[in-house]
């Protein structure tokens, strides 16, 4: 009774902030919040499904969108975004790409987000077992616009190489998926003056994360451990 209690607040909670958005600023640690909840009730399977009504189709028809995040994932069919975090319509601004890479088009996506829809938080979602990570790192032979769209990853998996050594292993691809987090951010603060100013100011916040699909457990990892240079740069 006591852990059904928390669910219905949980999801009261989620659906309350996430309806006022438009009205109430959230801070990034609410956000924060707001998705480790989501998580977890994921994890727990006590999902609350909120936000997939009929009201919730009407009110972001008439009244736009104003989600509280936004998140940058994998295109894998094994890491749906919003079902992960236990969120609806209208509460996650989602951009997915192969390797959950940052270049000039996903920069001005995650601008869309962050600068013009306002969420204070900004989450690079890397994933375990990730292919486009597994194919760089075990120099896989791809065709056509995929080697283009790997070049981003490689800096990652380089950096795992140096860590490991050559051989490919399951430490070294775990290593590469954490590097490619942050590689990601890294381009994004690269390509986004935008982003930068909204960090230095305060009113974002970019962290990155992997998921783990064996368990459905999202692993935080923080900010770039670079930040405040990259920012200033």
């Amino acid at each position: 009774m006591k852990t059904s209690k928390l669910v219905m607040l949980s999801f009261l909670t989620v659906c309350l902030l996430s309806s006022l958005s438009a009205q109430v600023k959230m801070s990034p640690e609410q956000v924060l919040k707001l998705l480790k909840e989501g998580n977890e009730r994921y994890t727990d399977q006590n999902r609350t499904y909120p936000n997939l009504n009929q009201e919730r189709l009407t009110e972001t028809s008439e009244h736009g969108q104003h989600p509280y995040a936004t998140i940058i994932g994998c295109s894998d069919s094994r890491v749906p975004i919003e079902h992960i975090f236990d969120a609806g319509i209208g509460d996650i601004f989602v951009i997915r790409v192969a390797g959950n890479v940052v270049n000039t088009d996903e920069a001005g996506s995650i601008e869309y987000g962050v600068e013009h829809l306002h969420t204070p938080l900004f989450v690079v979602l890397g994933h375990s077992s990730c292919g486009a990570i597994t194919a760089v790192a075990t120099d896989a032979e791809l065709h056509g616009n995929i080697p283009k769209l790997v070049e981003n990853i490689k800096p990652a998996v380089t950096a795992a190489h140096e860590e490991h050594g050559e051989e490919f292993s399951e430490e070294l691809l775990n290593t590469a998926i954490k590097n490619n987090v942050f590689q990601s951010i890294e381009d994004l603060f690269e390509k986004s003056q935008i982003t930068k100013e909204l960090v230095e100011s305060g009113k974002l916040m970019v962290i990155g994360a992997i998921y783990h699909l064996n368990t459905g457990k999202v692993e935080w990892l923080g900010e770039h451990p670079k930040q405040e240079e990259l920012v200033a740069n």
